[in-house]
């Protein structure tokens, strides 16, 4: 009898650039066979496919060394960052943490992508993803809609402004429930948001 395949995505978490190191590499390569290739994805994920039966034993082993595993589909991606190149601190990265574990694998009616980076440099790229956030001095920005691919492609525009860390939390999580509640099944978040109206969501996210 032929066992079932689920897909998962997997990578280092959130920290000084995409990295892997060598005991996270071995821990991976023992579910790939020989000929088997392992998928590197724009979202700074791996895509593994493992037996369903062993889908928790590996899941624990891979958080064993130190790897984060998300679901494949129509989830909330793991939060793709900037490489923090002036430090954890003044980028920002415990938030950048926070907020990842707060959203990441979150189901939504299409793929939605979600990006932070820690100064208006912007290399994390936050304006060309669903929801954006750019951290600047102590304060954090967000934007929301953009769209990196197709003829219609776009850069996100912003929501709010001068947000304390609590407030960047709690806003990005009521922007992902009122998609994810009042998104139609595969509506991608940017033509939600044209239908749903930016100003309509404004005044749904009141911030306590």
């Amino acid at each position: 009898m032929k066992e079932n395949k689920i897909k998962i995505a997997v990578n280092g978490g959130v920290g000084f650039g995409a990295k892997l190191n060598a005991k996270q590499l071995i821990t991976l390569a023992k579910y790939l066979g020989e000929e088997e290739e392992l998928e590197l994805t724009v979202f700074q994920q791996l895509y593994i496919e493992v037996e369903e039966y062993q889908l928790e034993e590996t899941v624990k082993e891979l958080e064993g060394v130190g790897l984060k595993c998300y679901p494949v589909g129509n989830f909330v991606k793991s939060l793709r960052t900037c490489n923090f190149c002036k430090g954890a601190v003044e980028e920002g990265m415990p938030t950048a943490k926070k907020l990842n574990n707060l959203i990441a694998g979150k189901p939504v009616p299409f793929t939605l992508r979600v990006a932070y980076t820690g100064c208006p440099i912007a290399c994390g790229e936050p304006l060309i993803n669903d929801i954006g956030v750019i951290k600047k001095k102590n304060t954090f920005e967000l934007y929301l809609g953009g769209k990196a691919k197709g003829i219609d492609a776009k850069t996100g525009l912003l929501f709010r402004e001068n947000l304390s860390e609590k407030e960047l939390l709690e806003s990005v999580q009521k922007v992902i429930s009122l998609y994810e509640k009042n998104g139609k099944k595969r509506e991608a978040f940017s033509k939600f948001l044209d239908r749903y109206g930016i100003d309509n969501l404004k005044e749904q996210i009141v911030i306590e």
